[in-house]
């Protein structure tokens, strides 16, 4: 397995551009991104758990239905959920994308990112339509990238190259998500390609494996999206033996997999509006799987947790009460927690009670911008992982006036 550059256009047969094409006030940023296979692919999909649900994914879902795809087509500033024409407009999306790069519109996924009940006009999609196809480059990923981020600070991307079969692979994924992310796919837009050649079915299997141990255990606020969702596109260009059913090749692609969808978890995890930290809670020796990522997931999202990090505060009670509120049938008299970063690692609770511990030593391990909250549950074999983010002052600033 090794880290290469090109993002989703480092697998063989892909390409990607972003434009602006004017949804987005502002002219310095493209709003409008476009993924392109040479091949149909193999096609798999996760979408939010929201009851409430943007145009669309309503209109991917269908698109989907024989598990293929060629295109992924997004635009950035408004959501498209909540419009009386939102279905409407997401399939015009299709279409146009469709007749300009000479495709099945049943072959597109479309996604949207951004304010939520604003009516979306197709006017500039359609205008800039031409330019999107036109400008689709090896080279394009970064544009493409740019062109799905809201309030992200930093672009998200990244690639590995690893082996099946004797034949190289490669697999690339870029990411948008800085707020409204909790757990319960999807809290976030993801887009992963690869040249692998795999079945559907089996794709399927692999994405929705991953997520429950992957985006499923990010959160930054609390709040589910409506829109958002992660999908990947195998092209089989690799021509490796395809992938039918369970064993190594299968394995080897999971890892693969799983390389993209931990990585871009810290990235989004460490972007959260207004962040300054990235939090990671591991959990050992729970009594089985679901307790201990009810645990994680349960410190991640405490607020009170979030708000004691950005202040570098060890107050380690916070965790207790996170874990002691979520649900997990733990033994609270058995837990010991620790805080660790490049500084060094602190025990401060120990059998569910504090210990001594140096505050000042504590202060310089949490002013760090990467902390590990290690929770020990003492009561099994079973570990998990959630990956969060502080809780600042510039979080309220952000969505104060994030319409207007």
């Amino acid at each position: 397995m090794k880290e290469i550059k090109g993002g989703v256009c480092a697998a063989t047969g892909f390409k990607a551009s972003g434009v602006h094409c004017g949804i987005r006030k502002s002219k310095d940023k493209r709003d409008l991104s476009l993924i392109f296979s040479e091949k149909k692919a193999s096609c798999a999909a996760v979408y939010t758990t929201n009851l409430v649900k943007g145009a669309p994914l309503i209109v991917t879902k269908k698109h989907l239905a024989d598990g293929y795809a060629q295109a992924v087509i997004c635009n950035s500033g408004n959501a498209n959920t909540c419009n009386a024409d939102g279905i409407e407009i997401a399939e015009k999306m299709s279409s146009l994308l469709a007749q300009e790069a000479g495709i099945n519109e049943n072959d597109v996924v479309v996604a949207s990112t951004g304010v939520i009940g604003q009516p979306l006009d197709i006017a500039p999609i359609a205008e800039k339509m031409p330019e999107l196809v036109q400008t689709l480059s090896t080279e394009g990923s970064e544009d493409a990238t740019e062109g799905i981020m809201t309030t992200d600070t930093v672009p998200k991307t990244l690639a590995v190259e690893f082996e099946i079969g004797g034949k190289t692979c490669k697999i690339g994924g870029i990411a948008k998500g800085s707020g409204m992310i909790h757990p319960n796919m999807a809290t976030m837009l993801v887009f992963i390609t690869t040249d692998v050649a795999i079945t559907p079915q089996m794709l399927q299997k692999a994405l929705s494996a991953d997520i429950a141990n992957t985006f499923n255990m990010v959160s930054v606020d609390g709040d589910t999206s409506t829109n958002d969702m992660v999908t990947v596109l195998a092209n089989g260009m690799a021509e490796n033996e395809l992938i039918e059913q369970e064993g190594e090749a299968f394995a080897q692609f999971m890892q693969a997999l799983n390389t993209i969808t931990v990585g871009l978890c810290r990235m989004i995890a460490g972007d959260g509006e207004g962040a300054t930290k990235l939090l990671e809670c591991k959990v050992f020796h729970g009594k089985d799987e679901a307790t201990a990522k009810t645990v994680a997931k349960s410190v991640i999202t405490s607020s009170l947790l979030k708000a004691a990090m950005f202040g570098a505060d060890a107050n380690w009670g916070r965790v207790l009460c996170a874990i002691g509120y979520s649900g997990a049938d733990v033994d609270v008299d058995k837990i010991d927690v620790a805080f660790e970063s490049a500084k060094g690692n602190i025990l401060v609770c120990q059998n569910g009670a504090g210990v001594d511990f140096s505050e000042e030593k504590a202060k310089e391990i949490l002013l760090e911008k990467e902390i590990d909250i290690l929770v020990d549950l003492k009561s099994g074999d079973a570990d998990a992982v959630a990956w969060g983010c502080d809780l600042t002052y510039d979080y309220v600033k952000i969505n104060g006036d994030y319409r207007t």
